[in-house]
């Protein structure tokens, strides 16, 4: 698929909130133990256990969201050895747990380096021009209602799952939905893979629009939430309540500046 790199349509206003959400991700991302050498696969057994232990703790699972209760044996963070050689051990839960408070924590954990600098490009890119739309205040009330909705959206479609789902994936697709609504004409730089990167800029409608159309077939398949899968309905269920939300806004938006130079098929005013 492309990869944006950069949108034409300054912000009014410094988006506090954007750059906020980027910061705290990054920095629980640091702090999560044993994250680095375990989502690469490099973590030792006792890493994995500790890892295990922690998202089980900390992360939304569909089954706890819609039964309201925890399982009865979760992993430990300790390791031994079984009738069918080493592994993690599992025990009764020694900490009381909010399904609902989960479903908040786990849109700040991400599962390797790729997890979480994909979805804070698409934050850092497409997060301040709707953050300038709606204020500071109201967007993060947004981002939060996107991610609850794209968890809940997720868990409902697969009741027996009983992986931790993880990522800010669900609230970011609502901040690109939102985008689509208020700024469709806007003009993104995108990286296309033909070969090479070839550079293009194409309107915010065909970038988001084609990527929503991924998402969409790419759950209709089947969508997992284990180690190395992707949640594409909390992605589908984000990016809708996002322009749902977004739909009344659109009478008022400024419209975005229209670039100068080449524009994908055409010219537009020359100098840029």
């Amino acid at each position: 698929m492309v990869i944006p790199v950069h949108d034409v349509n300054p912000a009014r206003r410094t988006p506090w909130v954007t750059y906020a959400l980027i910061l705290a991700n990054v920095l629980v991302f640091l702090f999560t133990p044993c994250m680095t050498g375990s989502a690469t696969g490099d973590g030792s057994l006792a890493q994995l256990c500790d890892l295990q232990a922690f998202l089980d703790h900390y992360a939304a699972v569909p089954q706890e969201l819609l039964q309201h209760r925890m399982p009865r044996l979760v992993p430990t963070g300790a390791t031994g050895v079984g009738p069918q050689g080493p592994g993690c051990v599992v025990a009764p839960p020694g900490y009381d747990k909010s399904p609902e408070l989960s479903v908040l924590t786990a849109m700040f954990l991400h599962g390797g380096w790729l997890h979480l600098l994909g979805n804070m490009l698409f934050l850092w890119i497409f997060g301040n021009n709707v953050e300038d739309r709606m204020g500071h205040v109201r967007f993060l009330l947004f981002y939060g209602v996107c991610g609850y909705a794209a968890t809940y959206g997720f868990a409902l479609l697969n009741a027996d799952s009983g992986a931790p789902l993880i990522g800010a994936s669900g609230a970011i697709a609502g901040v690109l939905g939102a985008y689509l609504v208020l700024y469709p004409k806007a003009r993104v730089w995108v990286l296309v893979p033909f070969l090479i990167f070839l550079p293009l800029r194409l309107p915010a409608w065909l970038v988001l629009g084609f990527w929503f159309g991924l998402q969409a077939v790419y759950s209709s398949g089947g969508a997992v939430s284990d180690a190395g899968t992707v949640a594409y309905v909390a992605h589908v269920v984000g990016f809708v309540v996002g322009m749902l939300i977004a739909w009344p806004l659109r009478r008022g938006t400024p419209p975005p500046p229209e670039p100068r130079g080449l524009l994908f098929g055409r010219r537009a005013r020359p100098g840029w």
